[in-house]
């Protein structure tokens, strides 16, 4: 009777513990699962919104898609840093690609341009320091003081003698004359007269052959005619040129000897046509010569010539300088600069800053997080590092001054630029997937355009395609996937996705590029 008894205790209390082991289980179960609930709670997922362009362009989608260069559209989430959509006159890169790029900012200052305009030049001999001894009867050359081309030489110093006939006579008659008026003294007054004009005439005729004061009043004085003549330089200097020859006969006005002074020299400078407005007279200049590494000569700017070469399309700038030493010889090859500095102040970017694409040029102008916006800029003048900014950018605003070019092949700047609509810009932008177009390189509306590739998408409604197409040579656009419209609706039954084709296409309007012929290719031939 006790065993039954405590066989059913035992059985009771196996039941109490089994019973009280599952409670507790089961309520360690549900405070594990209640635990991940509220860490599941904590980090809740975020809401998608949208589906953004990858390039900036004001265009989105409910759906993941592709732009026409392939690249995947960038998810928007709730709450997220790419809630607010791009502003369509801006451009936007990750951070990271940035970064990889090395892109690099300066703000725009105001700075008094200073430059330095660099030219080249030859030496010259100044014009106003030439000479030349031509002598002004003729005669004979009886003897050479100076027989050496390059000789120096000095004022008055003795060049050659000449015999000449006519000189004889007019000494004779001078000499005659002088005596009548010796002679005549007790004479009427006007015969003294007479006797005195004819003794001034010999005499200016002596002197209007160059024979110097101190020889006619030797010749006075003695009474004596000279047979020959000695003519002497009226200049220090080198002799240039030589052309008498000892016993040579010559004619009046025939030049035999050239006298320059080289204490002084010119340097004509061949200034470029868009720096001549910079160059005024006065300003002052640096030369420096092949010959002399070492030695800056410094020179003022004397005079501007009034006349363009068309060959060169430069202006002569005449430039005097001091030659010391005579080191600078004529015709000896020259560098020059001019330093001019700018009128009053300016805005300016460094001149990596702008994009210049011959028609226009471009700033990219950061707003920060990989946000840039391109402008227009209007240019003045430049200087060696930095070119003033007369319209598009205001003092304090960060330019893209490294890695720009980077950027513009990042995230298509031109059709951006094009496509944005933003003032200054061109035309506005397309609306849709327009707007994306790649225009790498600007061309004729209207010029036919040739690529060969193959179609990826047709979309007959909207009539266009996506052709993945290789390099455009006359565009030099790179090889690519984009879209197209096409001229009209018989082109899309030729237009099937794998299709190898070949197409021509022109552009309708800003960014709007239309196929005009489509063309079979062989499957096998390269792009």
């Amino acid at each position: 009777m006790k065993q039954g008894i405590g066989l059913t205790v035992g059985v009771v209390v196996v039941a109490l513990l089994a019973a009280g082991g599952g409670y507790w289980a089961g309520n360690k179960g549900t405070s594990s699962q209640s635990h991940g609930a509220a860490t599941t709670t904590a980090k809740p997922e975020k809401k998608l919104l949208y589906y953004r362009n990858p390039m900036g362009l004001p265009d989105t989608s409910p759906t993941p898609k592709k732009d026409p260069m392939g690249m995947d559209y960038i998810a928007v989430y709730e709450g997220g840093a790419d809630e607010a959509p791009v502003p369509e006159n801006q451009l936007k890169i990750s951070t990271d690609k940035v970064q990889k790029l090395g892109v690099r900012t300066e703000a725009a200052q105001m700075r008094n341009l200073d430059k330095t305009v660099r030219a080249a030049g030859r030496i010259e001999p100044d014009e106003r320091r030439l000479y030349t001894i031509a002598p002004k009867f003729e005669g004979y050359v009886e003897r050479l003081y100076v027989n050496v081309t390059g000789q120096a030489v000095s004022k008055g110093q003795a060049l050659f003698e000449v015999y000449s006939p006519e000189l004889v006579s007019a000494q004779r008659e001078y000499a005659i004359a002088v005596q009548g008026v010796d002679a005549l003294k007790e004479a009427a007054s006007e015969t003294q007269s007479g006797m005195q004009q004819l003794a001034q005439a010999s005499l200016l005729r002596l002197k209007n052959w160059d024979i110097s004061n101190e020889q006619i009043a030797a010749m006075a004085k003695s009474g004596a005619t000279q047979r020959t003549l000695t003519l002497r330089s009226p200049a220090s200097g080198i002799v240039m040129e030589k052309k008498a020859v000892q016993g040579m006969r010559f004619m009046p006005g025939e030049m035999l000897y050239q006298i320059v002074d080289l204490s002084s020299v010119w340097v004509i400078a061949d200034v470029f046509e868009q720096d001549i407005g910079l160059v005024e007279n006065g300003a002052k200049v640096k030369v420096k010569i092949n010959a002399y590494p070492d030695k800056e000569f410094a020179g003022t700017v004397t005079y501007i010539y009034p006349t363009l070469k068309a060959e060169t399309r430069t202006v002569s700038v005449r430039v005097e300088l001091a030659n010391p030493g005579l080191l600078l010889k004529p015709s000896m090859f020259a560098q020059v600069e001019v330093s001019v500095g700018a009128k009053a102040t300016a805005v300016t970017v460094p001149n990596s800053a702008v994009i210049d694409s011959g028609t226009r040029q471009i700033v990219l102008v950061s707003h920060g997080e990989g946000r840039f916006e391109p402008r227009e800029v209007k240019l003045g003048s430049r200087s060696d590092t930095h070119v003033a900014v007369i319209s598009g950018v205001k003092e304090g605003e960060l330019v893209v001054v490294a890695a720009n070019f980077l950027i513009d092949a990042e995230s298509n700047l031109k059709a951006a630029v094009g496509g944005f609509g933003h003032s200054g810009h061109g035309a506005a932008a397309p609306a849709g997937k327009d707007a994306q177009t790649t225009t790498t390189q600007p061309a004729a509306k209207g010029a036919s355009n040739q690529a060969e590739g193959t179609v990826e998408e047709v979309d007959a409604k909207a009539g266009t395609i996506s052709l993945n197409h290789g390099p455009v040579a006359s565009l030099k656009w790179p090889a690519m996937t984009m879209e197209f419209k096409v001229a009209n609706e018989s082109l899309l039954q030729t237009l099937k996705p794998g299709a190898k084709v070949a197409v021509e296409f022109v552009e309708r309007q800003q960014g709007e590029w239309v196929i005009t012929s489509v063309k079979p290719t062989n499957p096998h031939a390269g792009h």
